[in-house]
């Protein structure tokens, strides 16, 4: 008998010792510091967003959530690390369009499923972009920009710093015959210091990354990419009004993920955390102050919304002309 105790109880033993931590841990998550990774730099409007959330979350849980950049390569290497870190909920990622709609149909081949690698755990909101140009263009609307495209002939450029920048670009110079060169940038404030200073004709890019420099007045933004009027920029018409443009309408939308098979019960708590604090009006003001509609969603929400989501950039990606890589 006590040959086959010491034997019950090393099986157990060794049971506990191969079982997955979360399997143990998931009642008190979290008992250490949590990252939240962002594919985009500093001073993006993903990256702002990351650390309102990282502050907020840190917070309520009592346990530090720590921002981390990884941006490059149209975020493929954020996502690739998270999709491949352990799925304990001590691994997040701050997401975005880029991530999980744009990226599998702008390249013949990924490290990470858009889909199948990630857990949904609650969706943000919504971006608009603008269309703009440096402050010292002589372009002021975007009548002025298609003419003096065709007057300037291989001079017109664009820069763009995320998939939305890029598939937006491309789409105009697709409907109109710009024939602009598309300059990529490791993420968003390059592309911004490369329109000022400028290296490029136009972009398009998101209110919370331009806003101090439109501002500034060292940007003018020409028009919107959303197909409806916003009431943050109530001045600027959407290029859907423009001829040639109906059906312009591209925003980037921002949700939080984690790796795929995180336990259940940490997602729902995340989930629920994120959403009590984007029902708070001092939060949904800082957002909506950035450049942001406020989406708030729960997991399944957010699992539902990606593969819509997915479908509808594959489509915008098509009709704008652009080749995968």
């Amino acid at each position: 008998m006590l040959y086959r105790f010491n034997s019950v109880s090393l099986l157990f033993l060794f049971a506990s010792m191969i079982m997955p931590s979360w399997a143990q841990t998931s009642t008190n998550w979290p008992n250490k510091p949590v990252k939240i990774v962002t594919a985009f730099a500093a001073g993006s409007a993903s990256d702002i967003v990351a650390r309102l959330l990282a502050s907020e979350l840190q917070a309520e849980m009592g346990q530090s959530f720590v921002v981390e950049n990884k941006p490059g390569a149209s975020g493929i290497i954020a996502a690739e690390m998270v999709a491949k870190s352990p799925a304990d909920g001590y691994t997040l990622m701050l997401t975005t369009n880029t991530i999980n709609s744009g990226n599998p149909h702008l390249f013949t081949k990924l490290p990470y499923d858009a889909l199948k690698d990630f857990t949904p755990i609650a969706r943000i909101c919504n971006f608009i972009f603008v269309l703009a140009v440096a402050a010292d263009s002589p372009i002021k609307s975007v009548s002025d920009l298609i003419n003096w495209s065709s007057t300037n002939p291989n001079k017109v450029s664009f820069a763009y710093g995320n998939s939305t920048g890029q598939i937006a670009g491309a789409a105009l110079n697709n409907l109109v015959g710009l024939n602009a060169l598309a300059v990529p940038y490791k993420s968003t404030p390059q592309a911004l210091t490369a329109l000022v200073g400028g290296e490029v004709t136009y972009l398009f890019v998101d209110l919370a990354s331009s806003q101090a420099l439109l501002k500034a007045g060292r940007m003018r933004a020409l028009a919107i990419s959303s197909a409806n009027k916003s009431n943050l920029v109530p001045d600027l018409m959407p290029l859907a009004n423009m001829p040639n443009l109906q059906g312009f309408d591209l925003a980037a939308w921002v949700g939080v993920i984690g790796p795929a098979g995180m336990p259940a019960d940490i997602t729902a708590k995340l989930s629920a955390s994120i959403n009590r604090m984007l029902a708070r009006k001092e939060i949904i003001d800082r957002l909506t102050g950035m450049g942001a509609d406020v989406f708030p969603g729960t997991s399944s929400e957010l699992s539902a919304y990606m593969g819509v989501q997915y479908i509808a950039w594959r489509d915008k990606i098509k009709s704008a002309g652009i080749k995968p890589e």
